[in-house]
């Protein structure tokens, strides 16, 4: 099994410095502005090189933006697409030839968090690379063990062989905190404009196809966590049981997500049993809700789309003025021959 070094070349040593480009999508982020400014500027990265994607932010977060200098590009909150908004921020930095895509809430927890990211591009043949999220301050152990458990202590490079050893996880790969060398991104047609979520995944199942590899980097750490609710437990699992049915090709690909699901429901009992023993009735609960919405998702082809829209967390994803289910522009435009997104129609 590959792995990465335990000890890390600069920046310079690996990719062109001046051709690196932080891309973070917004919306009304102003309450995480000052850590996430400041984790941005422990890593010496020039404000120029950084892009705010704001969605019609209502709390000054552009002008926070403008005012470190990070270059802003503003976007109807209407029009943003987790693939689709991401995609469009590549073609604005067609000088770029390493993207490091994060979220707002992505609070970078070391001052050289990107570099040690960006060491993953020493293999040559990595396309892709992704850090350890780690808890937020004050997230409880239902919370917690997520983070644990989706994201290790050891770091990993897996090829499309790993699928023999990792199954479904192989092609995991999260935008919360990333890297991408842009012309193997663009090779394999670059983000999926119509997807539900997940376009990471459906991102990096291409690149393994493709003869890639992807990285994940235990020692490039952020902070990022959710404190969902159940009935938002619920419509996420609807979202990624949707796109398991839009994507069929990653099951079919990379193999079932059951046997993965069950591994991380035993390790959360005893997870719990350790830490929060009061918990353990809403884990199931949580459990059998996420089941229930994932399910729904994957097998509601005739729900329809405004009961599909009811029950999303994604709710734009089914407006009838959303290009959702359109032809997938970026692999078309690339002419790639790998699996297209959004080929099962909406209702």
């Amino acid at each position: 099994m590959a792995t990465i070094p335990e000890t890390y070349d600069t920046v310079e040593q690996v990719v062109d410095p001046t051709r690196i480009a932080v891309v973070i999508p917004t919306c009304n982020a102003a309450k995480f502005w000052a850590e996430l400014n400041h984790g941005l500027r422990l890593q010496g990265i020039p404000a120029g090189q950084v892009l705010i994607m704001d969605s019609s932010s209502e709390d000054g977060t552009r002008e926070l933006a403008e005012e470190e200098g990070y270059q802003v590009h503003r976007i109807e909150r209407s029009d943003f697409d987790h693939g689709g908004t991401r995609q469009l921020a590549l073609e604005l930095v067609p000088w770029a030839n390493v993207v490091v895509y994060l979220t707002q809430d992505a609070i970078l927890a070391t001052p050289d968090s990107l570099d040690v990211l960006l060491s993953a591009f020493e293999d040559r043949r990595v396309a892709a690379a992704y850090g350890r999220q780690l808890p937020r301050l004050g997230a409880g152990p239902i919370e917690a063990h997520a983070r644990h458990f989706n994201y290790p202590p050891q770091s990993d490079v897996r090829d499309f062989e790993s699928r023999h050893r990792l199954g479904f996880k192989a092609a995991f790969l999260s935008n919360s905190f990333s890297a991408y060398r842009v012309s193997e991104l663009l090779e394999v047609g670059g983000f999926p404009s119509e997807a539900i979520m997940a376009e990471d995944v459906i991102v990096a199942g291409r690149l393994l196809l493709g003869g890639w590899k992807t990285a994940y980097v235990a020692e490039a750490q952020v902070y990022h966590s959710h404190p969902f609710k159940v009935a938002e437990e619920f419509r996420r699992y609807f979202d990624i049981g949707v796109c398991h049915r839009r994507e069929a090709w990653l099951k079919e690909r990379f193999g079932k997500v059951g046997s993965e699901g069950g591994r991380y429901v035993r390790s959360e009992f005893f997870y719990l049993a350790r830490h929060g023993p009061h918990l353990l009735p809403l884990a199931w609960l949580r459990t059998i809700t996420k089941g229930l919405g994932y399910q729904l998702g994957l097998h509601g082809a005739r729900v329809g789309r405004e009961w599909s829209r009811r029950l999303s967390y994604n709710k734009s994803f089914w407006d009838e003025s959303s290009p959702q289910g359109s032809k997938d522009t970026a692999a078309a435009r690339s002419g790639s021959k790998l699996p297209t997104s959004g080929q099962i129609p909406l209702s």
